[in-house]
């Protein structure tokens, strides 16, 4: 299928590793120009050397998600490399280790989380907002995650919330967005085979396997699939919504 995005330019924060990777992967299969963001200067660069050697147009642009100054020097520096910007994906964010029940949670973990998270994704949005509303088009796809949509897991308040309020920011957004010709979803997928899972116990996967309907984790490919799709012509009309990605599974809890 053709998703219409030949030529375009993609800016993927968090674009260093993981699902930001395959999702740069996966936009590059479709002939997009690809813009990799990720305070790792080194996983970004690899990234786009893997692209490159692909014959893609790929460039990167190291800067701290959550710092205001850094971000709309990323946007800037992208405009002025590739000279427009037609698909924003928030993919920035950190883990949820070690996990914290509120009672003990320190401020600073919540405040971390909460940054890396909902503060990157706004300040991506806006500042790529004023380009894409010039060029009276853009698509904007935002990470949520299962851990929201699944009614939240003891342990990760803070990252349940900022999920949460990336979905919440994402809908409002959206109503602001339409009239310009831009988009704004938000995906929540599950557990992915990233590098998260990799530190799984034996007896952590099987109760990962057994409490999803399909049995497996998603795979990061998977997630690219779906985010191509919402940034793609097909899904013009798509606008403010949460896609859950998580086989199935809703109420996922540790102790089952």
């Amino acid at each position: 299928m053709d998703l219409g995005l030949k030529d375009g330019v993609a800016l993927i924060t968090g674009g260093g590793g993981g699902i930001g990777a395959a999702e740069a992967l996966c936009f590059s299969q479709e002939g997009m120009c690809i813009a990799i963001n990720d305070i790792d200067a080194t996983a970004a660069q690899r990234v786009v050397d893997g692209l490159r050697d692909r014959g893609i147009n790929a460039a990167a642009f190291c800067g701290d998600a959550c710092d205001e100054d850094a971000v709309q020097r990323v946007v800037d520096d992208v405009l002025k490399h590739f000279g427009r910007l037609d698909v924003l994906v928030n993919n920035a964010g950190i883990g949820v280790k070690p996990a914290y029940a509120v009672a003990d949670m320190p401020l600073a973990a919540w405040d971390g989380m909460l940054q890396s998270h909902l503060r990157s994704t706004f300040l991506f949005s806006r500042a790529a907002f004023k380009p894409m509303r010039a060029a009276k088009f853009g698509r904007i796809v935002n990470t949520s995650s299962m851990n929201f949509t699944g009614g939240g897991r003891p342990g990760v308040a803070h990252y349940a919330a900022a999920k949460a309020g990336i979905a919440g920011f994402t809908r409002t957004l959206a109503k602001e967005a339409g009239p310009y010709g831009i988009t704004a979803n938000a995906i929540a997928p599950g557990y992915v085979e990233t590098a998260l899972i990799d530190g799984f116990t034996d007896d952590m996967r099987a109760r990962l396997y057994r409490q999803n309907p399909v049995g497996r984790p998603c795979r990061p490919d998977e997630v690219a699939a779906l985010v191509a799709f919402l940034a793609s012509g097909q899904a013009a009309f798509i606008n403010g919504a949460l896609v859950c990605m998580d086989g199935g599974r809703r109420d996922f809890y540790w102790g089952e």
